[in-house]
């Protein structure tokens, strides 16, 4: 049996403006806690959470405050990918974005569902 931890793959499809984004931060979170490596891949209107500044005034009690919970969950290793075609779409650039956002392909989530990551989305 593999000794790498699990992967769980956080599907986000929401903005800062659905308290939604901040339930899947949680997760995000709690499964870092559970021992998963996580990855939370943005599409849609999920792109503009990292966005600089976007997040910033987004809280949703008992909720941590948004950027709290982004910030956390880098720092504890997660990995924030955002999607490509959703960035463009939104007129976004990497230069937009909070320092550690990657833009890839969904190609990039695929192969972590092809090696058994378990996914989750909101």
């Amino acid at each position: 049996m593999s000794q790498d931890p699990r992967e769980l793959v956080v599907l986000v499809t929401r903005g800062t403006d659905h308290e939604l984004s901040s339930v899947a931060f949680t997760i995000a979170c709690g499964g870092i806690t559970a021992g998963l490596k996580v990855t939370a891949f943005l599409t849609s209107a999920a792109v503009d959470l990292v966005r600089r500044n976007a997040a910033d005034m987004a809280h949703v009690p008992p909720l941590d405050p948004l950027r709290q919970l982004m910030t956390d969950f880098m720092a504890r290793g997660g990995t924030i990918i955002a999607c490509p075609p959703c960035v463009k779409a939104s007129g976004y650039t990497q230069a937009d974005f909070i320092d550690g956002v990657e833009v890839a392909g969904a190609s990039v989530i695929h192969e972590k569902f092809r090696n058994g990551a378990a996914s989750l989305s909101f």
